[in-house]
């Protein structure tokens, strides 16, 4: 067996000036961390063209599932803060959550990591945070492009994006299409505002003058706004091969209100207890600068649950014991019922 195929060390634009050695140096400083992902189903070397991933035997059925994002704005207090080692880890994060939603295990994944000139150093940060995030979720950094693109990015500021596949059996896809009234709600605590709402975000911080270094309850500032997302990928994929799960919704932009809906079946309603989970300070101190009305907030931001689960109520409890034991914050958030005429698919009552 070969090891790890890093087509995100190679770079880009060879012709146009591109500086070689430090695309050589990029390659040796984040090697050892994309080793630490490999998966036995790796086939491919590195500096290929493609990279080569045998579908794992266990599947008697597999389907593939996949997802893309990227990191959003949270890059912009990145830049400002000169802090770069933790967006890696929001970048996959963002993508195996996504598909972990409907019963996938993430496989592999591969980044596009763009700049205008490359800094070895802040570039490395940024690939390390990957590989990280790639551990947390137990998928490979098989590939990905480091591009450097002269005149497309003000110095010191770069582009993420991030692709990851996964799989699941055919009969295991979780789809939401068995979820009937009397189903609980729970809810998985987050990390933070993960990677959702920082345009919002950014223009309270400037709005409220807050120094970045300064204590915010018992950590730095800056730590807390940039707490990468909660990767929920390892603790759930347990959940489901124990318990029947039937939905789940990653809660990204769009926040509570939006996301729980997407796994609904038409005719119900999610109904979310608020104060059934402590709101992390973050999101208090977000509203009181903003006067951000209840309802604004749960639709933008997580506001403290990063992941919903949603199982029948006889294995609710079952469900939130082995969550905890798995070091996850679970609360029971709400119930799901029938729809009242005109009645929005989630509310938080």
């Amino acid at each position: 067996m070969t090891t790890n195929s890093i087509n995100t060390t190679s770079i880009s634009y060879r012709d146009a000036g591109v500086d070689i050695e430090a695309g050589d140096a990029l390659i040796e400083e984040i090697k050892p961390f994309a080793k630490r992902t490999m998966r036995p189903e790796v086939l491919a070397g590195i500096g290929g063209f493609g990279s080569l991933f045998e579908m794992p035997k266990k599947y008697k059925n597999p389907v593939l599932v996949s997802g893309t994002d990227g990191v959003g704005t949270k890059l912009k207090l990145a830049f400002e803060l000169n802090k770069h080692d933790t967006v890696g880890i929001d970048l996959v994060a963002m993508s195996v959550n996504d598909i972990l939603v409907q019963g996938a295990e993430p496989l592999y994944f591969l980044d596009y990591f763009a700049c205008g000139k490359l800094e070895v150093g802040t570039a490395a940060q940024v690939i390390k945070g990957i590989a990280a995030g790639c551990e947390q979720s137990g998928c490979a950094l098989v590939g990905g492009e480091t591009a450097e693109m002269p005149g497309m990015y003000p110095a010191g500021e770069y582009d993420l994006a991030g692709f990851a596949v996964g799989c699941v059996d055919k009969n295991n896809i979780i789809n939401g299409s068995t979820i009937a009234a009397g189903d609980v709600v729970l809810g998985l605590a987050s990390s933070g505002a993960h990677s959702n709402g920082y345009s919002l975000i950014r223009k309270l911080i400037a709005k409220s003058g807050i120094d970045f270094e300064s204590d915010f309850h018992g950590r730095p500032f800056k730590d807390v706004v940039m707490a990468p997302t909660r990767i929920y990928v390892k603790p759930l994929l347990q959940l489901i091969s124990t318990l029947p799960v039937k939905g789940m919704a990653h809660i990204t932009g769009g926040g509570i209100t939006e996301n729980i809906p997407r796994v609904l079946p038409a005719g119900l309603t999610a109904e979310i207890q608020k104060g059934s989970w402590p709101m992390p300070p973050l999101f208090t101190w977000l509203q009181a600068q903003g006067n951000v009305a209840d309802l604004e907030m749960y639709k933008t931001f997580n506001c403290g649950i990063g992941m919903a689960v949603i199982v029948a109520e006889e294995y609710a409890a079952a469900a939130m014991e082995l969550l905890t034991e798995a070091g996850e914050s679970v609360f029971h958030i709400g119930q799901v019922r029938a729809q009242q005429a005109g009645e929005a698919p989630t509310v938080v009552v």
